[in-house]
């Protein structure tokens, strides 16, 4: 078996145990084993289905604008 170094958020690290207590799992490399096979289980599961982004269409423009825009004008970009 490899092994796998990461890094972990405390975020990373609060969900990961609380993962660990839903599902009865006492090691953390355990742990991330089974999160890590699900999710690409259930990715390559739906890699064959399209994505439907209709729901984003707008989306933008309901978003408040940058108070301090770095860029005055879309011309100052380029």
């Amino acid at each position: 078996m490899s092994q796998m170094n990461i890094n972990m958020t405390s975020a990373l690290s609060q969900t990961l145990e609380r993962f660990m207590r839903l599902r009865g799992i006492r090691t953390k490399s355990e742990a991330v084993r089974i999160a890590l096979q699900e999710g690409l289980e259930r990715s390559l599961a739906t890699a064959s289905k399209t994505t439907d982004f209709s729901l984003w269409i707008g989306a933008a423009k309901k978003a408040d604008e940058n108070p301090q825009p770095r860029f005055k004008s879309h011309s100052d970009l380029w």
